[in-house]
């Protein structure tokens, strides 16, 4: 599964440091900025997922990159400062921060607090369907009012998980879907590390609608990403 990438960003490289060693812990990749314009740059530049953001920071604070940021991302923004009145948090708050940590703090507790803001940001971001009664694939059709799917002449009897994964990929073709993002799509709940059951459901599918399971014409498998309905 390709890994997060969350941008440090603080102007005390030991701070930065610190961070990334913790995040890198868990799994995610980690991009550092040392002020506010090479924050803008690197977040321009690259797909990130979470940025944690200083505020007191040379040639543009956090406040203000924070404000520039919201003008065309919505992934989480974590702020932190070394202040703690409550003034500060709600200004850092209503400019688009999505949290706030006062300095100094418990690495565990921010690394617990990114989690929580990326299941967060996933589950309200799921990709959506396309509104479409009847979709049709080379010879697959799947009628999204009735819940019906034949392939060819045949129908195909699929249970109500089956259905929602078939239908999510057909009407969003060529769209690659991870594992992630199609359990909490499906099954609007936290995805875990370990939980197959979406591959396990993805081959009971292939079962179903496909000549061949082992060479799929439908739902192919890109490696170390997900699946997609190709165009």
């Amino acid at each position: 599964m390709e890994k997060e990438i969350v941008l440090v960003v603080d102007d005390e490289k030991e701070i930065r440091d610190l961070v990334e060693i913790y995040l890198v812990n868990e799994g995610y990749k980690v991009l550092k900025a040392s002020d506010g314009l090479e924050a803008l740059q690197i977040s321009n530049d690259n797909e990130v997922d979470l940025v944690i953001l200083d505020i007191m920071m040379p040639k543009m604070d956090g406040i203000e990159v924070c404000m520039r940021m919201r003008k065309s991302k919505n992934m989480p923004i974590i702020m932190l400062s070394a202040k703690s009145q409550d003034l500060d948090k709600i200004l850092g708050l209503t400019t688009g921060a999505d949290d706030y940590v006062v300095k100094p703090f418990n690495p565990l507790e921010l690394v617990a607090r990114v989690k929580s803001q990326l299941r967060r940001y996933k589950r309200l971001n799921v990709p959506k369907k396309v509104d479409q009664e009847v979709i049709e694939v080379d010879d697959l059709m799947i009628n999204t009012k009735n819940h019906q799917v034949k392939v060819g002449n045949k129908d195909v009897k699929l249970t109500p998980r089956e259905f929602e994964i078939l239908e999510l990929l057909s009407s969003n073709r060529g769209v690659v879907f991870s594992i992630e993002k199609i359990y909490e799509s499906v099954w609007k709940q936290d995805f875990f590390e370990s939980d197959n059951t979406v591959m396990v459901h993805i081959r009971k599918i292939r079962e179903k609608i496909e000549e061949n399971p082992r060479r799929p014409r439908f739902i192919k498998t890109i490696w170390g990403v997900g699946y997609k309905v190709e165009k």
